[in-house]
């Protein structure tokens, strides 16, 4: 295991090897100086990684007081596979299960509260752990997430059944087209180019098989966001052209959660956390910091118990929001592959 030091945050890195016996690399950031208040554990999205792209995340979350942990799933990142080719997306869900509750049954963890963080594809990958266990999990924090096929651009049957025909025969091949989501997701410049950059980010064509998984993977997460029963807080930019904030709006609607939250940010896009003026970023964080604060503040995991739940007369009141402003775009950010484009206007939510 490697260990550093910086910032008050302490960072850890180490690979651990799944069933399939693949190394897969694995990472956290803790508080520096005293015992974490809850555990947070990161689902990055579709071709991203986490020791760089999440870093930002990572050491935000740990400066507030929690255990922050992330793995980079088969094929991305650090880890081994072919680059972003995910044969069956159960394999990413079980190696995060498997990695999470080994971090959860460490002796100086197990009465800590355990949250979920999603980003995009991460929050699918975050739901269907919840939907693997649904009482395991404290809660969840999904950033613009993909947990539906959006209605204008789901593909026609006979293409879906076209392509699965072939899915076997050449699952690798990167035939599949789509446009540059970097441009789309984040909007600073300087930050989308050191996205960029970054050679642990996947940014060719997707696989076909790769893009079957993920369209197979919306479909069942959508019909199951009735069951989704842990508290969760949705996060989405209004002017998102990679994931269609309507998405968001349709888990919150369909959730059987108690404990419930959405709140949409004028002229942000799909890059919350990572690709807005730091000013934007800061106010993110401090909501999602907020959130978590009130539901991580006693050890006693059983004692617990959840705010109640944010309804649509507390969304008709939208939380004060000094974002910078920006007409809509046009256009998406490329097919189904995401969960996909578009744009709506549901009401913000006060957490």
């Amino acid at each position: 295991m490697t260990k550093e030091m910086a910032d008050d945050v302490e960072y850890h890195e180490e690979f651990v090897t799944n069933p399939r016996g693949l190394r897969l690399f694995t990472c956290g950031w803790l508080p520096a100086s005293s015992s974490p208040k809850a555990l947070i554990f990161l689902c990055h999205g579709y071709g991203m990684e986490v020791s760089g792209f999440m870093k930002a995340c990572g050491v935000e979350l740990a400066t507030a007081g929690y255990g922050v942990f992330g793995i980079d799933y088969e094929g991305h990142g650090k880890s081994m596979g072919a680059r972003c080719y995910i044969q069956k997306f159960e394999h990413l869900v079980d190696d995060c299960d498997r990695f999470f509750k080994s971090i959860c049954e460490l002796e100086e963890y197990r009465d800590k509260s355990r949250f979920l963080y999603g980003e995009s594809m991460g929050g699918a990958v975050a739901l269907l752990l919840h939907r693997k266990d649904p009482t395991f999990w404290d809660g969840a924090v999904l950033v613009a997430p993909m947990c539906k096929i959006s209605e204008k651009v789901k593909p026609h049957p006979l293409v879906v059944t076209l392509l699965t025909q072939v899915e076997e025969i050449i699952p690798k091949w990167k035939i599949v087209p789509t446009k540059d989501v970097i441009d789309s997701a984040f909007k600073d410049p300087i930050k989308r180019e050191k996205i960029r950059k970054n050679k642990l980010i996947y940014q060719d064509k997707p696989r076909l098989k790769t893009a079957l998984e993920l369209l197979r993977t919306s479909i069942s997460v959508e019909q199951s966001l009735s069951q989704v029963s842990m508290p969760f807080f949705i996060l989405h930019g209004e002017a998102d052209t990679v994931t269609d904030p309507e998405v968001s709006r349709a888990l919150y609607e369909r959730a059987a959660s108690a404990d419930k939250t959405i709140k949409l940010y004028p002229g942000m896009w799909h890059g919350l956390t990572a690709g807005e003026p730091d000013h934007n970023v800061h106010l993110v964080f401090s909501d999602i910091v907020a959130w978590l604060d009130r539901r991580s503040h006693r050890q006693d995991r059983a004692s617990i118990t959840p705010p109640a739940a944010c309804t649509d007369s507390a969304a008709a009141a939208a939380a004060d929001s000094p974002v910078s402003p920006e007409p809509p775009r046009q256009g998406a950010a490329g097919g189904f592959l995401c969960g996909l484009t578009g744009r709506a206007n549901p009401q913000q939510c006060r957490m």
